[in-house]
């Protein structure tokens, strides 16, 4: 496996993981207070229609030319990494409250327990698990299709995907409980630099740039805004210590 292909699958894992965490998380509260089968119906719904976009829109992405491909891929994965280290770098500073999956579980088991269970299907159950599988599964379909077009490797993409899905599930039903240790936040900020650097990566690419060394550039550029990052929590860190309520943020 290349340099290029490990990033990739390790991205992709890493990506896709936090996204199974917090579709679980809201799957497992309506199932436990619920109906089982109605939940894993609305699982096994949202999953085939991913696994249909997936294998729609693959083959069209590959057959786009390479450099508008990467033009294409690159302001994508930039708009998502950033908003992803943004949150990550708020959160870090503690300027933004940090990711709770057992809040989170909590929330979800009360508003499933205070609707009314009816006989038979439980459309209540699908619903919710339908919409969660489907929101942080179309993540999820984003990463691998971008990451894999781009590589031209969508198996690769598809199968680290599947990994950090079947981890998840496994780690998920051995406890039983909400995966609250698993290092959400940090991830999320790891999540945010590596698709911020290969949309740089490979946004400049597609636009004629040369970059020193050819994939072997992704290394110091993940380095860089790994960095940058992590004085950007140091900056809103200290703007918070000092009352800055420019810092502030709800959402």
């Amino acid at each position: 496996m290349t340099g290029a292909e490990l990033s990739l699958a390790v991205s992709v894992f890493l990506a896709c993981a936090v996204e199974a965490v917090e579709a679980f998380t809201i799957v497992l509260a309506v199932g436990t207070t619920r109906r089982w089968p109605s939940a894993l119906g609305g699982v096994g719904a949202g999953a085939l229609l991913l696994a249909v976009l997936v294998a729609a829109l693959g083959p069209a992405l590959t057959a786009l030319p390479l450099g508008v491909l990467r033009v294409v891929v690159g302001g994508l994965l930039l708009t998502f990494g950033l908003q992803w280290l943004r949150k990550a770098i708020l959160r870090a500073a503690g300027a933004k409250d940090k990711h709770d999956e057992e809040a989170i579980f909590r929330a979800e088991e009360e508003e499933a327990a205070a609707v009314p269970v009816a006989e038979g299907f439980d459309g209540y159950a699908f619903a919710i698990s339908f919409k969660a599988v489907l929101l942080e599964g179309l993540e999820v379909a984003f990463i691998v299709l971008t990451f894999g077009a781009n590589q031209h490797d969508v198996g690769l993409a598809a199968v680290a995907a599947t990994a950090a899905i079947v981890a998840v599930l496994a780690a998920g039903l051995a406890l039983r409980a909400p995966l609250a240790r698993v290092p959400e936040n940090g991830m999320k900020f790891v999540v945010g630099v590596m698709l911020t650097s290969f949309g740089v990566f490979w946004g400049a690419e597609g636009a004629g740039a040369d970059w020193p060394g050819g994939d072997a550039s992704l290394v110091p550029l993940v380095v860089v805004v790994g960095l940058a990052a992590l004085a950007m929590v140091a900056e809103v860190r200290s703007r918070a210590a000092g009352g800055d309520s420019g810092v502030e943020v709800s959402a």
